[in-house]
């Protein structure tokens, strides 16, 4: 399983610094006793309150492009504090990712109260998502009524030969991405026209694709 390492202290004071050492240090451990793969390792000088901050940026930036299972920090407040905490657990929780802290040795288990606010989210965003899933059903079925051909645009580039892969529609995969689309929203889009589909996938494929066209650019 391929992970980030997250660590953070809030302040530049030489005793912080040690701490941050410490933290990296200890997540490594973490690290090896569960067999991940570190693709990166982030460290952060700043506020926990603080939701503009490079570190957590560039994290989120990873669990997106990347195909990332987990990611291991020191405890929960180390993404942040009040709102800013809850928010970004939204934003890593969302990507299919897990959190392992060295305070639980193992898999975070969060608080109650931060489960049922996590829930709410959660519901609150699915319910978003139908609503847009829904409107998109309407406009290409007035699409088709039109004379559009989606077969033309969903169809499976992928050769035949070699181990079996999930039929992947790569042409959309490359129009959704150009249109700054995240793998995980791809992956949703194409969840709901049928394709059975993970962010994982879309992204592989996606990679293959730009692979495969690097010679004609050279």
């Amino acid at each position: 399983m391929n992970a980030i390492i997250y660590c953070r202290v809030s302040t530049n004071k030489e005793a912080q610094e040690t701490s941050l050492k410490r933290q990296e240090e200890e997540l490594i451990l973490l690290a090896n006793q569960y067999d991940f793969h570190v693709v990166s390792i982030i460290r952060e000088q700043a506020s926990g309150y603080e939701l503009e901050r490079d570190g957590i940026l560039e994290l989120l930036d990873l669990l997106k492009d990347k195909d990332i299972q987990a990611v291991l920090i020191q405890d929960e407040t180390r993404l942040g504090r009040g709102n800013a905490k809850i928010a970004l657990l939204h934003c890593i929780l969302k990507e299919d990712v897990k959190l392992y802290s060295i305070s639980h040795n193992g898999e975070l288990q969060l608080s109650e109260s931060d489960s049922m606010v996590l829930k709410i989210v959660g519901m609150v965003e699915e319910y978003q998502r139908k609503l847009h899933n829904i409107k998109i059903k309407r406009g290409m079925k007035r699409a088709v009524a039109h004379g559009y051909k989606p077969e033309k645009n969903l169809k499976n580039l992928e050769s035949s030969s070699g181990r079996e892969k999930i039929e992947v529609p790569v042409e959309e995969i490359v129009r959704l991405r150009q249109n700054k689309l995240t793998f995980s929203e791809i992956a949703a889009t194409l969840r709901g026209f049928g394709y059975n589909i993970s962010k994982a996938t879309v992204h592989r494929r996606y990679q293959e694709f730009q692979e495969s066209i690097e010679p004609e650019e050279e």
